[in-house]
């Protein structure tokens, strides 16, 4: 008996082998590159052995207008203006640590402002967030203007944040349509504040996010909003799909043989349905099938 069931892309074929219901091991047909080998860094913080290091307290050489901020200590503070990445990048895991300034100038939007903007065009807000009252889609951790975190996780001013940012860059077809729109995911300080959120398109202070075809790659920036925040350890990981080959369409792996039996031996085996040394005397065979006598 055969069974076929498919549950959304894994096959599992079911069949009756030696009275009982197997599941056969369903192969995609793919045959995959190794992934490639990846060191960690010595902590979490440290870049890994694959990362494009930005800036690791020493200069900003990476960056265009790097030579506005200054650096002291292995940590540069914003001024003048905004700084650029000369490399471009499309997919990429990144990773940057900020602080706001100790000292509290300000409410709302004009507290610790900056800005890390993904192509040179996605804003993640940078802001003083701590018992700091703005709007919400403009708070640390927002996509700006278009949706808020899913958490405030801010740190004292003074105190070190960090932010580990997953983005998928947009897709164009041909005409101009969007193929696949950008997506971001951020944890802000081990805590998870935008889950793969589709982004609607750049951003804008005075427009609603609307897309505009623009190249799969592009520059990273940090934005100067006339506040000192301090930044320290930027790396960021290029991400590449998965690299395989179909070498056959999928298929279910054949059942092993299945088992003889074990045959019966020559002996028919006692009969022990009576317990051992029970004192009874067996009847003779003959007495089993003799009928019981009558009286006439």
């Amino acid at each position: 008996m055969k069974k076929l069931r498919s549950l959304g892309l894994v096959a599992i074929a079911l069949f009756m082998h030696g009275g009982q219901s197997v599941a056969q091991e369903w192969k995609s047909g793919v045959e995959w590159q190794e992934p490639p080998l990846v060191t960690p860094g010595t902590t979490d913080n440290a870049p890994p052995s694959d990362a494009i290091v930005l800036f690791d307290g020493r200069n900003l050489d990476a960056w265009e207008n790097g030579d506005k901020w200054t650096i002291e200590n292995g940590v540069a503070t914003a001024k003048q203006s905004a700084i650029t990445t000369r490399q471009h990048f499309g997919d990429i895991q990144l990773h940057l640590e900020w602080s706001a300034p100790t000292e509290i100038r300000g409410e709302g939007q004009g507290r610790g402002n900056s800005g890390c903007y993904l192509l040179g065009l996605y804003e993640v807000q940078i802001l003083d967030s701590f018992q700091n009252q703005t709007y919400f889609d403009g708070q640390a951790g927002s996509i700006y203007k278009q949706t808020p975190p899913l958490a405030n996780a801010m740190r004292k001013p003074g105190e070190w944040n960090t932010y580990q940012i997953i983005f998928n860059t947009p897709r164009f077809k041909g005409n101009g349509d969007v193929e696949r729109p950008a997506y971001v995911t951020l944890i802000q300080n081990g805590i998870l504040l935008l889950n793969n959120f589709e982004l609607h398109g750049p951003t804008s202070y005075t427009e609603a996010p609307h897309y505009k075809p623009h190249a799969e790659t592009g520059p990273i920036s940090l934005q100067f909003h006339g506040d000192p925040v301090r930044f320290r350890n930027i790396w960021l990981r290029e991400l590449k799909p998965a690299v395989g080959r179909r070498v056959s369409a999928p298929f279910n792996l054949p059942l092993p043989p299945k088992t003889a039996e074990p045959k019966a031996g020559p002996h028919k085996p006692a009969d022990d349905t009576k317990p051992a040394n029970s004192g009874e005397t067996p009847s003779p065979p003959e007495a089993k099938t003799r009928p019981a006598a009558t009286n006439n």
